[in-house]
């Protein structure tokens, strides 16, 4: 069996095609992008490159955020799409945890990141376990890097800190000073999402998988234009 792997949360593009032993083929890109225009090319590049056919699919995983609300949903209502004409099952993974994937076997606590503005950013923590999984250490959220960079220092309990993410060079000099050498940074190669390990995630999790319309994005946080929306309707209601 073969999954579609995708990610559009981000300025990232990646997807993947892959079996549960091997990766068949990968295309990530890290450039200005339309990905509503190119995302779907990319999927049938690769399922011409790898001569899958629709019918061998047996899943379709998705990052569902947090990120860009417009790259989220491109992503996520794509892999619908799909998955409800194959009458497949699709699944959600989160786009922090794709990231952190890539520092499998660290032995420390692994904090992915993503700007948010404002001096905000979408984060959590994890720690892995072996080069299999990853245990979450600390919940994926949005807050304040200040007080973000507090939390890790205590939850590292004295270990390591690995950085990842692209977003992270914006942040390192701030890192830098509340951490000190306790902070580590990968190499740019590992900052980025992949579909690959979507795919990965997605095998583990397809038994679990339920109806494709329940799949929906992980923003963390209301877009600007539906938080005004809730509170002009909470002040036409009081």
């Amino acid at each position: 069996m073969r999954v579609l792997a995708i990610d559009t949360s981000n300025l990232v593009l990646s997807v993947a095609i892959a079996e549960e032993t091997r990766v068949l083929a990968e295309m990530t890109t890290n450039q200005q992008k339309n990905h509503s225009v190119r995302m779907m090319d990319c999927v049938s590049e690769l399922l011409d490159a790898t001569d899958t056919s629709p019918e061998q699919l047996g899943g379709v995983g998705v990052a569902i955020g947090p990120g860009s609300y417009t790259g989220v949903r491109i992503g996520v209502a794509s892999a619908k799409s799909i998955a409800w004409s194959l009458n497949i099952p699709a699944v959600g993974v989160s786009s922090l945890q794709a990231v952190a994937m890539n520092a499998l076997g660290f032995a420390g606590l692994i904090v992915p990141l993503f700007d948010a503005r404002r001096g905000q950013v979408y984060t959590g923590s994890y720690r892995t376990d072996g080069m299999e999984r990853l245990s979450i250490q600390g919940q994926e959220r949005i807050v304040l890097l200040e007080d973000w960079l507090s939390d890790v220092r205590e939850a590292a309990e004295g270990d390591k800190i690995l950085f990842l993410g692209e977003d992270v060079r914006l942040h390192r000099e701030r890192i830098e000073q509340s951490l000190g050498e306790q902070a580590q940074f990968a190499p740019a190669a590992f900052q980025l999402p992949r579909a690959a390990h979507i795919a990965h995630l997605t095998f583990a999790r397809l038994h679990e998988a339920g109806p494709v319309h329940g799949l929906v994005p992980e923003y963390l946080q209301l877009a600007e234009a539906e938080a005004k929306w809730l509170a002009n309707r909470q002040q036409e209601g009081s």
